[in-house]
């Protein structure tokens, strides 16, 4: 009990007292799993809209590896990004591995079949006949795109409320591909666990309090705009 209230004083003064390497990770935390929830949504949006507006074959066949992918362990999808980067793999050339890049990409895979998965969702609720009406009008593919969007934009936010949350409170797959490198790609969830394993559990506390805090943050500015939205 004494460690939680310990913890949780050492949070407010982490959060007030500007510590540079805390703000640090917050600060790479954000950039790392923004970054990657902006990538999935934007790769995302247009294969949710060609899942549920178009008929073709292998359709089930897509829709069903979405949908195991929105399940995937993280650390299943650090463990495949590691051995396509790491030296020995297809793109080592690229020197990647231990980076934010990798880390980025990472999180992409992660959010990514939910980002399609909750688009495809919210479009396909959409009333059928819309898309035909708004061609007749002539608005062309990408104009069509984005009135469907705006039309389904409730579930578009819950998209990014999912992928961001998925990612920005994984573990397995940035220690992975990323190394948990001080400076350089340790983020919250990497410095909770090294703040643990090095015993110093009220640190770890507040760590753990403070990604709680940046994620309801966040979570809570996208669902006002949702429930404005929605009024």
């Amino acid at each position: 009990m004494n460690e939680i209230l310990e913890g949780t004083r050492d949070a407010f003064v982490l959060l007030l007292g500007g510590d540079p390497e805390f703000v640090d990770i917050v600060l790479r935390t954000l950039y790392v799993s923004g970054l990657a929830t902006l990538l999935a949504m934007v790769v995302g949006v247009p294969i949710g809209y060609a899942l549920a507006r178009r008929r073709f074959p292998g359709r089930m066949f897509v829709l069903s590896i979405v949908n195991t992918g929105m399940g995937i362990p993280p650390v299943v999808v650090g463990l495949v990004v590691w051995l396509l980067l790491v030296r020995s793999g297809p793109f080592g050339r690229f020197e990647l591995i231990y980076t934010r890049e990798a880390m980025i990409l990472a999180q992409f895979l992660i959010s990514t079949p939910m980002v399609i998965g909750f688009s495809a969702a919210s479009i396909q609720a959409l009333p059928p006949r819309l898309p035909d009406l708004l061609q007749m009008l002539g608005a062309g593919p990408f104009r069509k795109l984005i009135i469907l969007c705006g039309e389904a934009k409730l579930g578009l936010l819950a998209a990014v409320m999912a992928g961001f949350g998925a990612v920005v409170s994984e573990v397995g797959a940035s220690m992975t591909v990323g190394g948990n490198l001080q400076g350089s790609t340790r983020v919250l969830t990497t410095a909770i666990v090294t703040e643990t394993s090095r015993g110093a559990t009220a640190r770890a506390i507040a760590l753990g309090i403070v990604l709680l805090l940046l994620s309801y943050g966040v979570t809570l500015l996208l669902t006002m705009l949702q429930q404005r939205q929605q009024q």
